[in-house]
């Protein structure tokens, strides 16, 4: 459980760096959950919730962003 909560404070470090480009327009992300696999759950905000472009944000911003600094994290996934 440490360990998770770790990787969830951790994790949520990593999106400070991307919240600001996000809250730009309107938007934010919040981690939910990291599972027992390691996998990262987040849950878009305010005008990334329909954003067309959030696919490509979390491929492009996020998913590199996330992996690049924390490599045990193995996937990311966003929740309604």
């Amino acid at each position: 459980m440490a360990t998770e909560l770790n990787l969830v404070e951790r994790a949520d470090k990593v999106l400070d760096e991307i919240r600001p480009h996000l809250a730009a327009d309107g938007g934010n992300v919040e981690v939910v959950e990291v599972t027992k696999d390691n996998e990262l759950v987040i849950r878009w905000l305010g005008n990334c919730v329909d954003c067309n472009m959030s696919a490509m944000t979390m491929k492009a911003g996020i998913e590199v962003a996330i992996k690049g600094q924390l490599p045990e994290i193995t996937a990311v996934r966003a929740v309604k």
